[in-house]
């Protein structure tokens, strides 16, 4: 399957699937298909989404909710949003935000830091109007409350909204294309890092809509309390009302075992590099050129190492390496 640019942004698989939703604000920013590979020099059953190709200068899955939640924004308009002191997310809101000629404003919050969250730190005090740090979140939270009283236009944490979450669940819709196309086999299991929550829930309601077998397994890497059982049922729920309002279907329910939560990558703290995950980072980078960060990745291919050897398994590359060399 060849890779499709950005020109024609209503052809993608979920506006196919689901027609009505065509009237949804989109903008494209991605070239897709993003390719699949097999890893089987590391393991027969194991294959890897590359999401971290989906778009020039910046990849990485919060493009996909971003395709969404930046339609129609305006040169001059203001954009604020909050996240961690090295938050890819507000990376990439800031990337494309700029590049749409907004003026983007990030409230963020102290982390662990680790080599890589110190390099986006540093790059988005460069790319950004303002991005001060606060102590902690709700110093974050409260100021940027204040800039969205002032007009400026709210993108949430990790883009984690019903309406960002649309752009994950057109990812899944792609998958199945490319299963259905023979790039690969289907996979039993789908590992994702879960953080905000947003690519988990798009993933395991795509695949649900397409009834396929696949499990989706978030390797947790925040605090409990974010990343909450109960959240991400609200959020697959009120992401397919969207859907099912737009199109007038009824969507079946992501059951609990559809999509998985793994609790033991975290490490004790958000940015925290652990063992596991550093030695699942070197194997994949000697086996395939590909890199992965300590926050995100490098734990959920820790995961999807282990998952392996359960069953097929595709490792979905969240993270785009390619910022580590951004002047």
């Amino acid at each position: 399957m060849s890779r499709r640019p950005p020109d024609d942004e209503r052809d993608i698989p979920l506006v196919r699937r689901f027609p009505g939703l065509a009237r949804a604000p989109h903008i494209s920013l991605g070239t897709y298909p993003t390719p699949v590979e097999s890893l089987a020099s590391i393991s027969p059953s194991l294959w890897i989404k590359r999401d971290d190709l989906a778009g020039e200068p910046m990849g990485g899955n919060k493009l996909r909710a971003l395709e969404f939640l930046l339609a129609g924004v305006a040169r001059g308009d203001k954009i604020v949003t909050v996240g961690s002191a090295g938050s890819t997310h507000a990376l990439a809101v800031a990337t494309y935000g700029s590049a749409l000629g907004a003026r983007v404003l990030v409230g963020r919050w102290r982390q662990e830091m680790n080599a890589t969250a110190e390099r986006v730190a540093r790059r988005l005090a460069r790319v950004t109007e303002r991005a001060p740090v606060f102590r902690s979140p709700v110093g974050a939270f409260l100021w940027a409350l204040g800039k969205r009283a002032r007009g400026a236009r709210w993108i949430a944490a990790g883009g984690s909204t019903p309406r960002g979450v649309l752009g994950h669940v057109n990812a899944g819709l792609e998958l199945v294309d490319q299963i259905d196309s023979g790039e690969l086999p289907g996979p039993a299991f789908v590992v994702v890092p879960l953080g905000t929550g947003g690519t988990a829930v798009g993933l395991a309601l795509a695949f649900a809509i397409a009834d396929r077998p696949i499990v989706v397994v978030g390797a947790r890497v925040v605090p409990r309390v974010v990343a909450r059982r109960s959240h991400l049922r609200r959020l697959a729920r009120r992401t397919a009302a969207i859907i099912e309002d737009a199109c007038g279907v009824s969507l079946p329910r992501v059951r609990d075992e559809q999509l998985v939560v793994v609790h033991d990558a975290y490490g004790g703290a958000y940015g925290r590099e652990t063992s596991e995950g550093r030695a699942a980072a070197d194997r994949l980078r000697s086996a395939d050129g590909a890199q992965l960060d300590a926050t995100y990745s490098a734990k959920a291919f820790s995961v999807a190492l282990r998952q392996a050897t359960r069953g097929p398994t595709l490792f979905w590359l969240t993270f785009d390496s390619r910022i580590l060399d951004m002047p």
